[in-house]
């Protein structure tokens, strides 16, 4: 049987691959309205899992470390051009903006990191390995985020940067950007975790979002949104992580549940 920590950490998952799901469905006002939900979501998936395996007091510190030092980032973006490039984000449609951005942006960093982070965390031993492949498998996934949400006009480029080929919208300076700001994130991650206790009961959870977000993504861009080209870079650039997971799982150096575990 699931043990009870599992099935609580699970919960915000499974709300979230329900609600996911259905944002191809929508359009307009109700779309909007999934996209705050998916990230209400994602943040609260991550933040009860890092809780009930590490802490209220670690959770804390993850959310005020990821989305402190995204919410800076995207302020000091948005008001310069650096480190992402030119961009602006549209009004009035995800909720609150103080200094220009909507506050449920700092959110998502904290819900799209943290099953990245903890699959580079169960996949290599090195802290400088930790750190550089968190820092990579964030672009990966910002390599689905961005040209999704570029399409849905919630935030517009002004960058003359080229972008890849096929996502001239958006300037490469964006992902050099994201790389940069993971790395930091990654750090202080890194430092973060040293003191804590590690439960890892409900580790399934992530990295099952994780698994979702990699493929799920990529199936939905390449049939469901009509972005076959961000389909493509996101399934290679998140299968950085992805396919050494995939390895990993099927030669058990990671297992999905603790030796002696049952399942339901």
């Amino acid at each position: 049987m699931v043990n009870r920590q599992t099935a609580v950490a699970a919960l915000p998952a499974v709300l979230l691959v329900l609600v996911q799901i259905t944002y191809p469905l929508m359009h307009g006002v109700a779309r909007d309205r999934v996209t705050v939900a998916v990230v209400l979501l994602s943040a609260a998936t991550a933040l009860t899992h890092a809780a009930i395996t590490r802490g209220v007091r670690w959770a804390a510190g993850f959310l005020v470390i990821v989305s402190g030092v995204g919410f800076i980032a995207e302020v000091i973006g948005t008001a310069t051009g650096v480190p992402f490039g030119c961009y602006d984000y549209a009004s009035g449609r995800i909720g609150p903006e103080p200094a220009g951005v909507p506050l449920i942006v700092p959110l998502a960093w904290t819900g799209g990191l943290y099953p990245v982070w903890f699959v580079a965390k169960s996949l290599y031993s090195r802290a400088w390995q930790r750190i550089s492949m968190t820092a990579i498998g964030a672009v990966g996934w910002d390599l689905f985020l961005d040209p999704q949400m570029v399409a849905d006009d919630q935030w517009t480029w002004c960058s003359p940067i080229a972008g890849l080929p096929g996502l001239a919208d958006i300037p490469v300076t964006n992902y050099l950007g994201w790389l940069g700001v993971a790395l930091v994130m990654a750090g202080l991650l890194e430092a973060w975790d040293r003191s804590a206790a590690d439960n890892r009961e409900a580790r399934i959870v992530p990295i099952a979002v994780f698994g979702w977000t990699w493929l799920g993504s990529a199936l939905a861009h390449a049939v469901f949104l009509g972005l076959p080209v961000s389909a493509i870079y996101g399934f290679l650039g998140l299968g950085v992580l992805g396919f050494p997971l995939v390895r990993a799982l099927r030669a058990r150096r990671i297992t999905l549940w603790p030796q002696g575990h049952g399942t339901m």
